[in-house]
């Protein structure tokens, strides 16, 4: 048996999780927070027998994309406002950060 760890951006949260329902698979969502953008994502645990893994994560795959984004950067504290000009950076967002690990025992009570 594997857990696996699926930390997806918002926006394709909703999608997935259908897609996971549709094909049999039991999850749960958490709601997180990236480091880097500081953009909401969704963290989904979802447990599966071994030989269901390269399913569970083809369906990971096709319902997360990644996809460029606009953004324009905070000002630093270190800078002074009225000579600090963000410029609007583009930046990759969505897809998946996915981790899959061994269980050792499984029970439900």
């Amino acid at each position: 048996m594997k857990l696996i760890f699926a930390i997806v951006q918002d926006q394709d949260s909703n999608r997935l999780s259908d897609a996971l329902t549709d094909a049999n698979f039991r999850a749960t969502k958490l709601a997180s927070t990236g480091g880097f953008l500081k953009a909401g994502n969704t963290t989904f645990i979802i447990g599966v027998e071994d030989e269901q893994v390269e399913a569970t994560l083809e369906i990971i795959k096709n319902n997360c994309k990644a996809r460029e984004q606009i953004m324009s950067p905070a000002a630093s504290l270190g800078v002074t406002v009225d000579t600090y000009v963000p410029y609007p950076i583009e930046v990759q967002v969505g897809g998946a950060t996915v981790f899959v690990m061994p269980v050792d025992q499984f029970q439900q009570f």
